[in-house]
């Protein structure tokens, strides 16, 4: 008999497109080099446990009693109040930022409540992660390790386990036996998330992968990837700076404006319940080039410092260095200042950097940044106790922004005494006692301002 022939096909890594030839070029997503030949296979038709019978909705149970909490209020705040019965969550990161001690700290924070927690590992030992649990404080029972990349293997020890909550770290790892391709390949992710779903959504089990992120800060693998799962977390941060950001981008129990803040220690991750004040804790103050800006990452109104320093260049060129700050918005604010201002920053070397690592991404901080700039230049000290907040039309107006109340009232909370606002949102903020000061031009700003 003539041997069968085994159908392949070209896979991108990086969207799932399916070409029956390799190409250079994805045609999809734009990416170079980025297919690979994996093995063609068809299934057998047979229908999911996932989906049963229909049911009339009056007698479906509201979802939110089927939430856990995992313990960790921040966790919990990015989750919508907790896990839920039955949903799958993809936690994403650069290596290590601290995904793994993160849910290693949820799965001891679990079973201390009694939950039995299985934590599959397929990228360190079984001392590696007894090593780490014990620098962690963790030595309660309940929390089962399994170092293993067997897709069947994991399965088959589920039954004995029965496991209310698992952890894969990381699903890249993961393979089935069922497939040719290598781990972490889209045939693989696929098949492997789609099995684990498979195996929660009836049963109420609460799944969470640690998926890897690329150069460029997406994860890892096909975007279907994130359409399967229930919720799509990002852990992010600066390595040589110690807080952590949790943040949602996919949640379909909740909400995706809310994030949570976490300080990296020796003893692992422990939450930042003053974000603000963690950030303006090593303030100089009355310095020039220093100012105190409201800023809104979501839901949640932050106070950092943001620095400038204004400086003659020693080359023929002038510098411009940003940190935490987008460097055509930079350009933009110096523009305004000089033809509005007739401040002159031609020859000057320009340095701009937010305290503490944070990113500010909203124009809401622009007054900030210029004022920033003209103290630096002019060597006058902001006002300590002010706090700036507004967006810098081209014309050297102040625009207004969103969610003010809660800008000030941040600052009112953490102790200011006085917060530049654009004139448009001053009227709905006569109610705090903080005093609050409408501008309209930023000439005006810069005077009540710079002292």
């Amino acid at each position: 008999m003539p041997a069968v022939k085994t159908k392949t096909a070209y896979v991108c890594q990086n969207c799932g497109t399916v070409e029956p030839r390799w190409l250079g070029r994805c045609p999809s997503c734009g990416g170079w080099n980025t297919f690979v030949e994996e093995r063609v296979e068809r299934k057998s038709a047979k229908p999911s446990a996932v989906f049963g019978e229909p049911v009339a909705l009056e007698t479906v149970t509201n979802g939110e009693a089927g939430r856990i909490p995992t313990g960790i209020p921040e966790f919990d705040r990015v989750l919508g109040g907790g896990a839920v019965h039955g949903s799958a969550i993809l936690v994403g990161g650069d290596p290590g930022i601290g995904k793994s001690t993160l849910l290693l700290q949820v799965a001891g924070k679990l079973g201390r409540q009694g939950e039995t927690v299985l934590y599959v590992s397929g990228e360190e030992s079984l001392l590696q992660l007894k090593s780490r649990a014990q620098r962690l404080g963790i030595h309660q029972q309940g929390i089962w390790f399994l170092a293993e990349t067997r897709l069947e293997v994991v399965l088959e020890q589920l039954k004995k386990i029965k496991a209310k909550v698992l952890i894969f770290d990381s699903i890249q790892t993961i393979s089935s036996g069922q497939l040719l391709s290598p781990p972490g390949s889209v045939g693989q992710l696929r098949e492997v998330t789609q099995a684990l779903i498979e195996r929660v959504k009836p049963s109420g089990e609460i799944l969470f992968l640690v998926g890897h992120v690329t150069k460029d800060g997406f994860l890892a693998g096909p975007k279907v990837l994130e359409h399967m799962v229930d919720a799509v977390l990002y852990f992010e941060g600066e390595k040589n700076h110690f807080y952590r950001i949790l943040r949602g981008a996919k949640n379909r129990f909740g909400s995706t404006a809310e994030i949570g803040i976490f300080q990296m220690t020796e003893k692992g991750l422990s939450e930042v319940e003053n974000p603000s004040g963690f950030f303006l804790g090593e303030r100089a103050e009355a310095a020039s080039g220093s100012v105190i800006v409201a800023a809104l990452d979501g839901n949640r109104p932050l106070l950092l410092e943001v620095q400038a320093l204004v400086a003659p260049t020693p080359w023929g060129t002038p510098q411009r260095v940003v940190g935490g700050f987008d460097a055509r918005r930079l350009s933009l604010i110096l523009a305004v200042l000089e033809k509005r201002l007739g401040l002159s920053f031609g020859t000057k070397d320009v340095f701009v950097n937010v305290a503490g690592g944070v990113k500010i991404e909203e124009s809401a901080c622009d007054l900030g940044f210029a004022l920033a700039l003209a103290s630096s230049l002019e060597d006058i000290p902001f006002d300590s106790k002010s706090v700036a907040v507004g967006e810098v039309g081209l014309g050297g107006e102040i625009r207004g922004v969103s969610q003010a109340e809660a800008r000030v009232a941040e600052a009112q909370k953490m102790g200011f005494e006085r917060v530049l606002v654009p004139l448009t949102n001053a009227k709905g903020l006569r109610k705090f006692q903080i005093e609050v000061v409408g501008v309209r031009k930023l000439e005006e700003a810069l005077k009540k301002g710079l002292k």
